[in-house]
């Protein structure tokens, strides 16, 4: 009897010792994968990193480590219900393989929970710390690194206090018979509800972006793919950027021969501060008008560019420069294969459209299975045992679907998220993001990562139930709220959609339309001479 306890408490420690190992190299590859990435858009140069000042390397480094920390986590938690689901098929399909003994439910519910408690301290503590870190100058008459970590500490600690009181006062005005002090003094317990907060408002953002995405991701393949021939005419292009090219060449060599300023053909004018920006039609000035006019008048009207400090030489060169790449892209794209414009192009949009229209009807179902009480809450508080019962009635191929549609979910809600920070222009550039933004944006990334699971339980794309702390979240189990998210989503994603393709539609009309009359002009000019 001995024995057997000995040999079972032997077994548990080696098991529990597998699961870390496996844990601490998942992260070690997030980590590294996160590391390349942050690599690629940080700022390098003396305001960051090449300092003279060693201690403020030293605090540039720790941030920086933080920031791909919580990154990293940011990573894992977008990828735990697809590695959930593709698991438990696994398990299904292979269940007495021994190359899958590692793979269990202690393992994946042992994953869930340390993703949770990395996602609370990377919101909570580590990012919070790693910009009042980057930020600090230290107490006077304790200069130096020990100075900012005091400093740090110290801000990071009145911050804390205020988040738990507000937390508090939150606590208190949505559950009455928690203002106690008793309540007051547990501490821990207002953790999980200050994540349950921030997932909240992570799932109401995925509500504005993820519809924005869906339409967005149109666009995109368009822009990366090359469109047929019947859409795009690329010998057109090509040949307009080759004619552009050559006028901008001539009008360098001219101005810098003859040392004279351009009136015909129509001048550079700077718009918004980019001396090489194209002439618009509220500051293009024809010929005739220019006629009679000082140039004193004229450049105290219009920012005309002229030969003074080389703005003219300077404003073409730019100008020249952008012809040159577009028609370097234009002539790598005449040069892919027919197959590749007319096949693949419709069928990613088909695929797109597909995996939109299978999502919208998913939550439909989703949200009628709600109303006639077929389907559960995305509440769950119960033990998943992992290699069971298949997820999806398809089997191991409704599975497959299920995970490729919770990526997809999760790209459209990134895509849409990229949409208003180009907007305000805080999108990470590469080489040129600075450590403030680069922590506000792995905040921002955790957010968006940290809710999406709960986005996928509550439009119903899967039947796998959140584990750990995630599944506890209390706000899942009210129906009014979770009924109206799906809602809204399913009505959101038909609109857009519609919208967006109406709006194809009639510009693709306008353009033929507008094709034909410019074709008819030209023939009726031919006749006539």
């Amino acid at each position: 009897m001995d024995d057997e306890e000995a040999d079972l408490r032997e077994q548990i420690f080696h098991n529990n010792v597998r699961e870390q190992i496996i844990f601490l190299l998942l992260f070690i590859l997030l980590y590294l994968f996160s590391f390349m990435l942050i690599e690629k858009f940080r700022r390098r140069d003396s305001e960051d990193y090449f300092s003279s000042d060693e201690d403020e390397v030293k605090v540039y480094r720790i941030s920086l480590w933080l920031c791909t920390f919580a990154l990293a986590v940011s990573l894992g938690s977008a990828l735990l219900l697809p590695v959930s689901i593709v698991s438990n098929e696994v398990l299904i399909l292979y269940p007495n393989s021994y190359y899958v003994k590692w793979l269990n439910s202690s393992l994946i519910q042992g994953l869930w929970n340390h993703v949770f408690l990395f996602s609370n301290l990377s919101l909570f503590v580590f990012l919070p710390f790693a910009y009042l870190f980057s930020e600090s100058t230290g107490f006077r008459g304790c200069r130096g690194l020990k100075g900012r970590v005091y400093e740090t500490f110290i801000v990071l600690a009145l911050l804390g206090l205020v988040m738990l009181g507000l937390a508090y006062v939150i606590s208190a005005w949505l559950e009455g018979d928690r203002s106690s002090l008793d309540a007051l003094l547990n501490l821990w317990t207002y953790l999980p509800f200050l994540y349950s907060c921030v997932s909240f408002v992570g799932v109401l953002m995925l509500l504005v972006f993820t519809p924005l995405g869906f339409v967005r991701l149109f666009g995109v393949v368009g822009g990366v793919l090359v469109k047929p021939q019947f859409l795009r005419d690329l010998n057109e292009e090509y040949y307009v950027y080759s004619f552009e090219e050559e006028t901008l060449k001539r009008r360098i060599d001219t101005s810098l021969a003859t040392g004279a300023g351009y009136i015909s053909p129509e001048p550079m004018y700077p718009d918004r501060g980019d001396i090489s920006a194209p002439v618009g039609p509220d500051t293009s000035i024809s010929s005739g008008h220019l006629k009679g006019i000082s140039s004193s008048v004229l450049e105290g009207k219009t920012p005309l560019l002229r030969l003074r400090n080389g703005a003219l030489q300077a404003g073409l060169n730019e100008r020249l420069q952008r012809v040159v790449a577009m028609r370097k892209e234009v002539e790598n794209q005449r040069k892919t294969s027919s197959l590749q414009r007319n096949v693949v192009y419709p069928l990613a949009m088909l695929l797109l459209l597909a995996l939109t229209t299978i999502t919208v009807l998913m939550v439909l179902q989703n949200t009628l299975e709600l109303l006639i009480g077929i389907k559960a809450l995305p509440l769950s508080t119960r033990q998943f045992t992992l290699g069971i019962a298949s997820l999806s009635k398809l089997g191991w191929a409704g599975a497959t679907l299920e995970a490729f549609l919770i990526l997809y979910l999760h790209a459209a809600s990134l895509t849409g998220l990229a949409t208003p920070m180009r907007a305000l222009r805080v999108l990470p550039r590469a080489r040129r993001t600075p450590l403030a933004r680069i922590i506000a944006l792995c905040a921002l990334l955790l957010a968006h990562s940290t809710a999406q699971p709960l986005l996928v339980k509550i439009l119903g794309i899967t039947n796998f139930d959140l584990l750990g702390e995630f599944g506890r979240i209390e706000w899942l189990g009210n129906f009014k709220l979770v009924l109206l998210y799906n809602a809204i989503f399913a009505a959101t994603v038909t609109l857009c959609l519609a919208s967006k393709f109406t709006a194809s539609v009639r510009r693709e009309l306008y353009n033929r339309l507008v094709e034909n009359v410019h074709t008819l002009a030209h023939c009726v000019s031919f006749l006539n001479n």
